[in-house]
């Protein structure tokens, strides 16, 4: 599978004057980002497929993370035999061999206040109609508590509210004054009432998620068997199957939110690199309204200099908050638009006008877009194309790969959840 000219990465065909010429992003316009928007069927995946192809193909790293599953499944198809051993298919649906994913694991002192915001974020997004601040506060100060404990997983949130020998080894370990004051002080002095009222919604969404096996089994193991620094650095390929009819839209839009927010901590560790030396990674997230926090705004402003690269794609904006959709718009460097509807035409006739309109946006056939496109860090004057066709390769590896990844990521489910249950078992809760 060869490309002409390995700086660029071709994806449409300019159709302006009967000019087909195919056309793409150098290297260096991809560190401001790719932004596709289109309804459903409109063509988006083709952009998706074309990029990560050629990604694979010349040996670049990349993580693709998909609620559906349709797009990692066709992407194993791309994967040639000399870059199995650099694949991690991290499916949640394969209860058989569950792969661990700690959140918690190996956060330095400096980065915890960025995990505990990026998780409490997650939550909120997911949870937000019965969200409120003591809910917020008492959660945040839970998991800064176990970031200080190694050997902690999402499990212990729980417990640590409602088991009173847990929350004093806990409290032990901890050496942030602020949080440390709140669990010893504060949180020991809440009258029963008031404590049965403000733990309870914690208790019912974190219980929730935590109550299915399936992600219990995946977030509950301690550790972490694969590194996503080391991934970036080296370039690997993390796909990331969500499709939600296993794991539920919930607990897919959580773990999935949880990987970009390590990702994010993974990119910012690189600042002990020289920026020059850091190995471009591209995170490709589909329908990525559902892992779209405060944080991830954050990742747009900042993620170019850490040389992770966003190509994000999604159906319309009124999914996005309006946080996010700032931060798309002030930091996107390419925009790609397939046909809309009337509500986002309107808008985005203010991105395109005067060379398309807002009929123009919402009639667009199937595969034509319309975008503006990072050139050299200057961002072109609007244009029509057409998307290429999804690449034709097959190299038969997929299974060979997801077998790979389960036995050396994964770890057999009877095994985790011994483990777990032994955890469980340690310190029986005592009351309070």
């Amino acid at each position: 599978m060869g490309y002409a000219g390995r700086d660029i990465t071709f994806f449409a065909r300019t159709d302006w004057r009967n000019q087909n010429r195919t056309f793409g992003i150098k290297a260096a316009d991809r560190r401001r980002h790719l932004y596709c928007l289109g309804k459903t069927g409109a063509g988006k995946s083709t952009v998706l497929l074309n990029l990560i192809a050629q990604d694979i193909a010349r040996g670049r790293g990349l993580a693709v993370i998909d609620p559906h599953g349709d797009l990692v499944e066709r992407v194993l198809d791309f994967i040639p035999p000399r870059r199995i051993n650099e694949t991690i298919y991290f499916n949640p649906g394969d209860t058989g061999h569950p792969i661990g994913f700690n959140v918690l694991e190996s956060v330095g002192t400096e980065q915890r206040h960025l995990v505990a915001s990026g998780l409490v974020q997650v939550f909120k997004k997911i949870w937000s109609d019965s969200w409120g601040p003591r809910l917020e506060y008492v959660l945040r100060n839970a998991i800064l508590a176990l970031l200080e404990n190694p050997g902690n997983t999402l499990l212990g949130i729980p417990r640590l509210l409602n088991d009173r020998r847990f929350r004093e080894r806990i409290i032990k370990g901890v050496t942030d004054p602020v949080v440390r004051t709140f669990w010893a002080a504060e949180y020991e002095t809440y009258p029963k009432v008031f404590r049965t009222e403000t733990i309870s919604p914690i208790q019912n969404k974190v219980g929730q998620f935590l109550s299915a096996a399936i992600i219990r089994n995946i977030v509950g193991q301690t550790k972490t068997r694969f590194d996503l620094r080391e991934v970036m650095d080296t370039g690997k390929i993390l796909l990331l199957n969500l499709a939600k009819g296993r794991v539920g839209e919930d607990n897919g839009a959580l773990l999935g939110a949880m990987m970009v927010t390590k990702l994010q901590l993974a990119a910012m560790s690189r600042v002990d690199v020289p920026e020059e030396k850091r190995r471009d990674f591209h995170l490709y997230v589909d329908e990525f309204q559902n892992y779209a926090t405060e944080s991830f705004a954050g990742i747009l402003s900042e993620a170019r200099k850490y040389r992770l690269n966003l190509t994000v794609a999604h159906q319309y904006l009124a999914q996005l908050d309006e946080l996010v959709r700032s931060a798309v718009f002030g930091n996107i460097g390419t925009l790609v638009c397939f046909r809309v509807g009337a509500e986002d035409a309107e808008v985005l006739e203010r991105e395109f006008s005067p060379v398309f309109n807002e009929s123009d946006l919402h009639s667009l056939p199937q595969f034509r877009i319309y975008l503006k496109l990072s050139i050299d860090g200057t961002t072109s004057d609007p244009f029509s194309a057409v998307t290429l066709p999804p690449p034709a390769v097959s190299y038969g590896c997929g299974r060979k790969i997801v077998e790979q990844s389960r036995q050396r990521y994964g770890t057999p489910r009877k095994a985790v959840e011994e483990k777990i249950l032994k955890w469980k078992a340690k310190e029986l809760p005592v009351g309070d």
